[in-house]
């Protein structure tokens, strides 16, 4: 019988964002966004761990962590590749699902479905992503990757950019090696945002759980919901998101 190797979910979380601080603790119906974000990853069945800062304002999310008991890792702010080879390297994940917390509404059967695609491919070179050709709403982002290719990005990794968005020296192939892989569907709702990084953003996701129940849909539900109201899809239709 073949083992499985050892899949990890790691999420990155931190109370000082630029746009929204604080945003991961802000509450709908007197949950808050990160425990939306961790209760639908709880729903996959794989392992998760938190990888936060050494800043003292990221205290409670060590301590959320251990209250829900999920890992938790503690590193450099600016350096998130730095993050989050430390975190998979401390919890031997040799297959990462990289995900971020301003997502409250990530789909767990979206996860699992491309889990299971790139277990089925089996290359430790493949970038698997929804992000590469985007169909789905912004908000649903996932990407895996092996820990080797995580290694290499983080031993060779030198400009700003590939240090603070983790995966940019992977995608942008700069080892060349890598292999690509898209997850995409048939309708494209590329240009619905459900992320949070203002303001307006948390206005739409407190509307979208409060009466439609978003957080017990599905994907494909809660993008029916938001083509089904423009009203709904306008409250953040003008906010850009932050170039890598």
């Amino acid at each position: 019988m073949t083992t499985l190797p050892h899949i990890g979910i790691i999420t990155q979380a931190r109370m000082t964002s630029t746009r929204l601080p604080g945003k991961i603790f802000k509450k709908v119906k007197g949950k808050t966004l990160l425990q939306y974000h961790i209760e639908r990853l709880k729903e996959t069945g794989l392992d998760i761990a938190i990888a936060t800062t050494t800043n003292t304002t990221d205290d409670c999310v060590v301590d959320f962590a251990q209250k829900i008991n999920v890992k938790s890792y503690r590193g450099s702010e600016e350096n998130v590749l730095s993050r989050y080879y430390e975190t998979a390297k401390m919890y031997g994940f040799e297959i990462i699902i990289r995900v971020t917390s301003d997502c409250p509404l990530i789909d767990p059967h979206l996860i699992r479905n491309s889990v299971e695609k790139y277990l089925k491919l089996n290359n430790p070179n493949l970038y698997l992503s929804i992000g590469i050709e985007r169909t789905f709403a912004r908000g649903f982002d996932l990407e895996i990757f092996s820990f080797k290719l995580l290694e290499e990005a983080f031993l060779n990794a030198t400009d700003d950019s590939d240090l603070e968005h983790v995966t940019p020296y992977i995608w942008k192939n700069r080892s060349g090696k890598v292999e690509f892989y898209s997850i995409k569907q048939t309708a494209d709702n590329g240009g619905l945002r459900i992320t949070v990084d203002t303001e307006e953003d948390f206005e739409l996701i407190k509307t979208l759980i409060e009466k439609f129940n978003a957080d017990k849909l599905p994907y494909n539900e809660i993008e029916k919901v938001l083509n089904q109201h423009p009203e709904l899809v306008a409250i953040n239709a003008h906010i850009e998101q932050k170039k890598v």
